[in-house]
């Protein structure tokens, strides 16, 4: 997309979203069942997430403004600060969620300065410096990603002359160092959570704030970096991470553009552009400015290709189409327009290199790829043949080691794509059935395993990535009232056994390897479980097509499961309208069990595909299926066999201690 095109895009969105604002202007509801958090704070999300794309606009125009965004936004940001007006906005005080929408106001009040905030009447800005203070010492904050909102906040506040706490900054600036990991990732707390708010908070954010009046923090030697007598200031430092993080966020986009499916907040869509054109602003060396531009305009543009939004302009609940289930408890009507972070690039003069730098080829367009990520525990495997971009998982579950919780199927699965979606229906939360382990008991209740410990993650002489993991299997009682925040649900966990997963990828199959160390038995000394499944990937689309035992196509995808050991029997489940990319999916499994004791101290093996779905040649290393060879013929030393003539020699870890019950 060129800046021209991205520029129409946005103000489309904006010139649909106004026609729903209040007659004030202060509230943007849009139409639809009502978040989780209710109308006033729908309508609030509304004016501040839309309010960021007109920012952008705003400053990347110098202040030209065709569609009279400033004086629209300022008409409506005097109402809602306005504590004795009908149409006022909810405050901080009032509503947690107040306080991310005002991150979004004081950023942009920031940015646009010379339009909104200078000429805003005194009364209006001691009403918006009023609303904003009650930030200042809220010690509420949950920790994670939000530690920015207050920080941006109260850097507004100080640049106009209002409160602010030293103290809050450097305690929430501590936070965020703190959620620092390997290779410029972050984590969104202090769990294993790494997702999409890596980049499009924690990384964008200390950009945005390092460019505001009053970051005066921003600028000053970080204590203990830098060598000889040039010190590195947390500026510095921010960027370097991005640098860092953006050479590996480059790789999670698919060639048609998709963002990788995984995570929570999925529905903020193209919001997941923001940290490359983050890097853009902040200079990142690593990556090129017609890389930067290429990654972000190419995820907008994957969403313009699949009719986003609609034919009313507004931007829903969903991924392309309105599909609620994508959503959180706390998503709203006006939550998907956090999209607009993905519009930042607009921000940026047309003179920008960002704008004027020859355009590059994503990674995934190059070559075939692996790789392995070390903080979020993802072997990352690219094909070029058919654009498609898998991840491995055995690092990530939006938990602690040794959490006895639900798996959430937006972290806790073995795999991702940017060409599948996990299954997200209800069911998913409490019987995981898709890139999955389990244990099934007699009445077919499966385990999670969340909580798990990795053992390894790492290549293998360059062949193939070769992961491993964990899990005290456990069944889960869950808690239905628990809110849903992405993460997997609480709840009564009951140890159900212990079971060690060893992947090995390359191109579009991994090899899983399965052994389960130990079972739970019941009071008579029979083991609880019944059964052992081992599930590949969920393909969705208009039509699925069977292709035999353990093989399915879909929406232009292949998935198959072939089993490498003779104990297990390929099936294929098809459950209806479990993800955001069709009303029909399937999942290829194998299972062994239910007439037979499930094996204990066996290693189990299967083949686990997902490639274009035109033909065996439609993705490199897809033309067959691999083969295993165990050196001994019975113990831990194995050999895959690849289609491509390729070997790859795993070392199968050994029986691990017992752990104690999942808490």
């Amino acid at each position: 997309m060129t800046r021209a095109e991205l520029g129409a895009y946005a103000d489309g969105l904006l010139t649909s979203a106004l026609r729903h604002a209040s007659p004030s202007g202060s509230l943007i509801t849009l139409p639809g069942e009502s978040g989780g958090y209710g109308r006033a704070v729908d309508g609030l999300e509304g004016y501040a997430r839309t309010l960021l794309a007109a920012g952008f606009r705003l400053a990347g125009e110098g202040g030209a403004d065709p569609l009279n965004l400033a004086e629209r936004y300022a008409a409506g940001l005097a109402t809602g600060t306005d504590p004795d007006h009908p149409e006022r906005w909810v405050t901080p005080v009032e509503h947690p969620q107040a306080k991310v929408e005002a991150a979004s106001i004081a950023v942009i009040l920031d940015m646009t300065r010379p339009w909104i905030w200078d000429r805003l009447a005194p009364v209006v800005r001691e009403q918006v410096v009023d609303y904003l203070s009650a930030v200042v010492g809220d010690d509420t904050y949950p920790h994670c990603n939000w530690v920015w909102f207050r920080i941006v906040v109260e850097t507004f506040l100080r640049s106009v002359g209002g409160p602010c706490s030293s103290d809050d900054i450097a305690a929430d600036l501590a936070a965020h160092d703190s959620f620092l990991r390997a290779d410029g990732w972050f984590s969104d707390g202090d769990e294993r959570s790494y997702d999409h708010y890596a980049g499009w908070a924690l990384h964008l954010y200390p950009v945005l704030w390092a460019r505001m009046s009053g970051a005066v923090e921003a600028g000053e030697p970080v204590s203990g970096a830098g060598s000889g007598t040039t010190p590195v200031t947390r500026r510095d430092r921010d960027v370097a991470h991005l640098d860092r993080y953006l050479r590996d966020a480059a790789r999670l986009i698919g060639a048609d553009g998709s963002p990788l499916i995984q995570g929570r907040s999925l529905t903020y869509r193209f919001a997941a552009a923001g940290p490359f054109w983050a890097g853009a602003i902040a200079g990142v060396p690593s990556t090129s400015p017609g890389l930067l531009r290429q990654a972000a305009t190419r995820m907008v543009g994957h969403f313009v290709d699949h009719g986003v939004p609609g034919p009313d302009g507004l931007l829903t609940l969903g991924w392309y189409d309105e599909w609620r289930q994508i959503a959180q408890s706390y998503s709203g009507t006006g939550s998907p327009y956090w999209a607009a972070k993905g519009l930042l690039g607009l921000a940026l003069p047309a003179d920008h290199p960002a704008w004027t730098a020859p355009s590059e080829p994503l990674p995934v367009e190059e070559h075939d790829a692996l790789t392995v990520m070390t903080a979020p525990g993802w072997a990352v495997s690219s094909t070029a043949a058919d654009g498609v971009v898998r991840v491995v998982n055995h690092g990530t579950d939006h938990a602690r080691e040794g959490d006895g919780t639900g798996d959430s199927p937006l972290y806790a699965r073995f795999g991702y794509s940017t060409a599948t979606s996990p299954l997200l229906d209800p069911h998913a939360w409490t019987c995981p059935a898709d890139q999955s382990v389990v244990l099934l008991d007699a009445t077919g209740r499966a385990t999670h395993r969340t909580g798990f410990r990795t053992l390894r993650a790492g290549m293998v002489a360059e062949s193939a990535a070769v992961l491993a993991s964990v899990a005290q299997a456990h069944w889960l009682d869950a808690d239905p009232d628990a809110p849903d925040h992405g993460s997997g649900r609480p709840g009564t966990a009951a140890p159900a056994g212990t079971i060690t997963t060893v992947s090995a990828v390359r191109g579009a199959w991994e090899v899983r390897f399965v052994r389960v160390d130990a079972l739970e038995a019941a009071p008579d000394g029979a083991p609880v479980a019944r059964s052992l499944e081992i599930s590949g990937w969920a393909v969705s689309g208009d039509e699925v097509t069977l292709g035999g035992p353990g093989a399915v196509t879909a929406g232009g995808m292949r998935s198959r499961l072939v089993p490498l050991t003779d104990v297990l029997r390929p099936e294929v489940r098809e459950p209806s309208d479990a993800t955001p990319l069709g009303p029909r999916s399937a999942v290829p499994f194998g299972y062994v069990g239910s007439d037979a004791p499930v094996p204990v101290g066996t290693w189990l093996a299967a083949a686990v595909e997902l490639s274009g779905a035109a033909g065996p040649e439609a993705a490199t290393g897809s033309t067959g299926v691999p083969r295993i060879e165990f050196l001994d013929g019975v113990g831990n030393d194995v050999v895959v066999h690849w289609s491509d003539g390729a070997r790859t020699v795993v070392d199968l870890p050994s029986p691990q201690e017992p752990r104690a019950d999942a808490t």
